[in-house]
Parts: C-alpha cells; structure tokens; sequence
C-alpha cells in the first residue's frame, strides 16, 4: 500500500514555516486599517454601472490585451508612448510576476525596510534571496547604505515604495534615479499611493531600460476590483508577459476600470480631500506630546508612541479599527498606521487618542 504524505509533508519547508498574510475582521467597525478610500461610489454612478456591467458578456474569456483599457489607462495617467503596459489582478499579482520571472537559482531581490510586506513574501514564494535594507529611524532614505548594498548583492531586482508603506514619507526623486543607475536589474517603483504624492516617475517609464513604474486603482477608490498596471520598456513587459496567466483580470474589472476612469474626476475630488483630512489630522496628532507623527505623502499616518499594543485595545474598543505596525520591526516599534478616512471617521479617531492620552 501507497503511504499517503500530508500536506505539511508535501509543502516547501519555507512555506509550512510561516503563516498566511492577516486580514482583520471588519465587521462593525470603522475601517481604518487598509488604507481604503471612506466613500462608496456616488449613488447615480453606482446606476450607471449597474446598467454597464449587465451587458458584460460572463460567457465569454476576458479580452487577454485589456479590450482597451490600457489605452484609457495610458491617456488618463499621462503613461508615455514609449512604455508598455501589463495589467495585473492587483498589483499583489504584478509584483508575483516580476519575481516569478526573475527567480533564477541565486537570484536576488532587494528592498528597503520596513516597507510593503509582499516584497519580501514574494521573494520567499518565488525562491529569490531576499535582502533588506534598513532605513533611518526616522524612516529616511540611508542612500549611502543602500547604493553599497546593491553594488555588494547586484540585485536582480530593487523595489522602492514611492511612497512608501507602512511609513508614508516619498524618498527624494534624485534618490530613486541614483537608484536606478547603480542598479545591474529591474527597479520596480511602486507609486500605489500616487494619488496622494506630488511626483511620480511615471514620465520616465519607457525611457530608462531598466524601470518599472508600478500602480493600482486600489487606493483611489476600487479596491474591490482588484486591477494593478505597470509601465515599462516594450523588452520588460514583451518578458513578463509571458509569466502572466492569459484570462488574469476578469470582465467585470475591466468593465468597471473603464467605467471609473470616463468618471476619474469623482475620484480625483476624492483624493484631493483625503490630502485635506491627511493635514487636518496630521496637524491635531502632532499636537499630543506623547504622539510622534510621522509626515505622509500618502492616504495613512503613521505614529508612534509610548505604548502601542495598548493604544490599539484602546481605539479598537471605541470600535474603529487601525493597523498594528508593533511587533512587525524593529524600526516600528510601538508604530500604529492610521487610515485617512471620512471627516467624521477622522474626528472619532481623533476623540478615542485624545481620550486615551487624557
């Protein structure tokens, strides 16, 4: 008889190692954990959609070259004619192309810490070696430290949030291009916050060989359809799109994409008030004196304070649920990011701090 092998038996050991990425439960809670936009569609948009997408043909496979969004795309966000652009489901599924595509045997990614969870997540799922890169404690850019590490590792591939998640600062541009010319590999610069920043590097997408300008629709407004691109070379994205599954953003995404971009003014009122509330609150956090503010270029906060673990309880018994960054990192301790949601989810956040410090 055949013995039969578990799953964790079976498993990479790496993989049994560590545990799932963790989504908390939002359930009756103000949500101001992951960086969403507060405010549902408008109400006569939310018809108009409804009307488009029960046209969609469900039948039939997705168009696999975007049925024309990536034009909507290339006009709405000034992406240049000399780039190429790859759709992703999210740009969680670019960043797994670009690592899958790049992971030969002694491969190596490298990436700034603390910064977006999924780099390092990535490089472990796809077999690349993975190193980080510290920043300074006042989550600076160490450029010195960084340009010795990519002549010491020759990365592959560098990734640089810009700005950068958890801490909201945007690293000088100056930084990420002398990052770019140091750089043997890919660098891969995710502007997921754009919206909110006030530079982007998306002009030079197509015109520097190794630079991958990447984004999402996430954060502006339609995290729930999941749809990430990225601007690059026509040799770079020729390359992973062969790694890219055929059918991989659905009809209904690419429908409501289009959609939401012929409305892109709606969401761009959005985020011009999102950077409003984002000074308001930043304003009154740096206030407290036991709160350190760190300052953002994104649609999130990110304090520190004496003790966070507890601050957290505090603020999730008043029902509005943040983000722990506590624990994460070294350089996050007793970190909590916070959401820049609606005025009045704002103004209860603010109360439930200044309770706690009272």
């Amino acid at each position: 008889m055949t013995t039969k092998l578990s799953a964790r038996q079976l498993v990479r050991e790496e993989i049994t190692a560590i545990g799932a990425y963790p989504v908390a439960d939002a359930s009756g809670y103000i949500k101001l954990d992951a960086m969403e936009n507060p405010w549902p569609l408008p109400l006569e948009l939310q018809h108009e959609l409804a009307v488009e997408l029960a046209q969609v043909a469900l039948n039939r496979y997705p168009d696999p070259n975007g049925g024309g969004l990536k034009e909507q795309l290339r006009q709405a966000f000034a992406i240049p004619a000399a780039a190429d652009i790859l759709l992703g489901n999210g740009s969680d599924e670019l960043i797994t192309l670009i690592t899958q595509a790049l992971a030969r045997p002694g491969a190596k990614l490298l990436a700034l810490e603390p910064s977006f969870v999924m780099y390092k997540m990535n490089a472990l799922l796809s077999g690349l070696q993975y190193v980080g890169v510290p920043l300074r404690e006042d989550f600076t850019l160490d450029l010195p430290l960084l340009l010795a590490a990519i002549a010491r590792e020759q990365p592959a591939v560098v990734f640089v949030s810009y700005p950068n998640n958890p801490t909201g600062p945007r690293y000088a541009r100056e930084e990420v291009l002398a990052v770019c010319r140091a750089a043997p590999g890919l660098v891969v610069v995710d502007e997921a916050y754009q919206s909110f920043a006030d530079d982007s590097l998306m002009d030079l997408a197509g015109e520097l060989d190794n630079l991958l300008v990447m984004r999402t629709l996430s954060k502006l407004g339609l995290a729930g359809i999941r749809l990430g691109y990225a601007a690059a070379s026509p040799a770079w994205i020729n390359e992973l799109n062969k790694v890219r599954p055929p059918y991989n953003v659905n009809v209904l995404t690419l429908a409501a994409a289009g959609f939401a971009l012929r409305h892109l003014d709606v969401f761009n009122r959005q985020a011009a008030e999102l950077r409003a509330e984002r000074g308001r609150l930043f304003a009154e956090l740096s206030c407290l004196p036991l709160v350190r503010a760190f300052p953002s270029q994104a649609n999130f906060i990110t304090i520190r304070v004496p003790d966070a673990p507890a601050l957290y309880q505090h603020i999730k018994q008043r029902g509005i649920l943040i983000k722990q960054l506590h624990g994460s990192h070294p350089l996050l301790a007793n970190c909590l990011r916070l959401t820049v949601g609606s005025p009045d989810d704002n103004a209860a956040l603010l109360s439930a701090i200044q309770r706690f410090f009272a």
